[in-house]
C-alpha cells in the first residue's frame, strides 16, 4: 500500500484577487480566481474595497474550487493560507477564513509567506522540467523586487532587493503618466512591442550589490515628459509606443544587469522568474535571450501562475505540510511578514 497522496485547499487573498485552489501530491486539480474590477475607476488598488470584496468572494470561489476539483471538505489534509505580505484587510479575510475552515474540519493549518508562493509555483508538476537546487530566482511584482538564492524549498535566502520602489510600481507610475488606465503594466508591454526600445535613454541608479532603485527612473520619466510637451504638447501621445518600449528597456537593463551579476557570483546556471511582471513579453524574451547566450536553463511561469494565484500557496504548502510546519489558531495575517521563516 502506498502512502495517501496529500490533499490541500489553499486560499490567496493578499491584494485584490481572492483565489483557492485544491492540490494534491503536487498536481493542481483546482485554481479558481475572483478579480475585483471596483479598483479601475479610482487608479489603484483601495484597500478597504478590496477587503469587502475578499469578504463577498471567498465562499463562492472555495465553493468552486472544490467542486472543480471534486473534492469533498471531509477529503481534504489541511488547509494553506497567505498569511502575508499584503493588504491588512485582505489578509485577515483569508486568514479568518482558513483557520475557520480547518477548525471545523479538524485539520492542520499552514501559513504560506505569499514570496515564498510566487518562487515554488515552479514545482506545480505539469510535467515540465523544474529548477534544480541551487537556483537564483528574480521575483518581481507591483510591490516587491527581489533576488532570491533558493537552496531548497523551504531555504530561500533574499540577496538583493529594492532599496526604494518595485519595478512593477516604475511601469504603472509610467502607465499613469501617460494616461493609460489601471492597471498599466499590461499596457506598457502591449505598446512597448511596436516601439523602438532605444529612441529614448533614461539613466540607470549605480546601486552596490545585487539591490535595486526605481525611484530615480520614475522622477526622469515625470521630468523627460514635462520638458517634451513644452515643446510639442501631443509628444506623449504621438510617441506612446516608443516612451513604452524605452521606458522598458530601461527596466530589464537594470534587472539583467544584477541578475546576471548574482548568477555568475554564485556560479549557478538554473535561473527563474517569479511574480505578477514575470507575465510581461519583454522580460520573458529578454530572460531566454540571456540564457541561450550564457549557458543557462531558465524557467518561466505559466501565465495562470505569474499573477496572484491559490496555486502557488498550495504548492508552497505542501512543502510545509511535509516537514509538520503547521500553525497553530492562534496565528494572525502580517502585512510586512519577512521573508525568511523561522524553522
Amino acid at each position: 500500500m502506498g502512502q495517501k497522496p496529500i490533499v490541500i485547499l489553499a486560499i490567496e487573498s493578499s491584494c485584490d484577487d481572492t483565489s483557492a485552489a485544491v492540490l494534491k501530491s503536487d498536481a493542481i486539480l483546482s485554481n479558481v480566481t475572483a478579480g475585483q474590477e471596483v479598483h479601475k475607476s479610482y487608479g489603484g488598488v483601495v484597500p478597504e474595497l478590496a477587503s469587502r470584496a475578499h469578504q463577498q468572494h471567498i465562499i463562492p470561489v472555495v465553493d468552486k474550487a472544490l467542486k472543480d476539483a471534486k473534492v469533498a471538505p471531509s477529503d481534504l489534509d489541511a488547509v494553506a493560507f497567505t498569511r502575508g505580505p499584503g493588504l491588512m484587510g485582505s489578509l485577515v479575510v483569508g486568514t479568518s477564513f482558513a483557520k475557520s475552515f480547518a477548525l471545523a474540519l479538524g485539520i492542520p493549518l499552514l501559513d504560506v509567506n505569499h514570496m515564498h508562493g510566487h518562487i515554488l509555483a515552479h514545482f506545480i508538476n505539469e510535467g515540465q522540467e523544474m529548477p534544480r537546487f541551487p537556483f537564483v530566482c528574480l521575483t518581481v511584482s507591483g510591490g516587491h523586487t527581489q533576488l532570491v538564492l533558493v537552496r531548497d524549498h523551504l531555504n530561500l535566502e533574499v540577496i538583493g532587493t529594492t532599496i526604494d520602489d518595485a519595478a512593477g510600481e516604475a511601469f504603472d507610475k509610467t502607465a499613469k503618466l501617460l494616461g493609460l488606465p489601471y492597471p498599466g503594466g499590461p499596457l506598457i508591454d502591449r505598446y512597448a512591442q511596436e516601439g523602438d526600445p532605444l529612441r529614448f535613454a533614461f539613466s540607470k541608479p549605480q546601486i552596490d550589490g545585487y539591490d535595486f532603485s526605481f525611484s530615480g527612473l520614475k522622477t526622469a520619466v515625470l521630468y523627460f515628459l514635462q520638458k517634451a510637451e513644452k515643446d510639442d504638447p501631443n509628444f506623449r501621445e504621438a510617441n506612446r509606443n516608443d516612451i513604452c518600449a524605452s521606458v522598458q528597456h530601461t527596466i530589464l537593463e537594470i534587472l539583467f544587469k544584477k541578475l546576471v551579476k548574482a548568477a555568475k557570483d554564485h556560479q549557478i546556471t538554473d535561473i527563474a522568474i517569479a511574480g505578477g511582471v514575470s507575465a510581461n513579453s519583454g522580460l520573458r524574451k529578454r530572460l531566454q535571450e540571456e540564457g541561450a547566450k550564457r549557458g543557462w536553463r531558465v524557467f518561466i511561469p505559466k501565465f495562470e501562475y505569474c499573477t496572484d494565484n491559490a496555486a502557488m500557496i498550495a504548492i508552497a504548502g505542501k512543502y510545509l505540510y511535509e516537514k509538520g510546519l503547521f500553525a497553530d489558531q492562534s496565528i494572525s495575517a502580517m502585512a510586512r511578514l519577512p521573508f525568511n521563516r523561522s524553522l
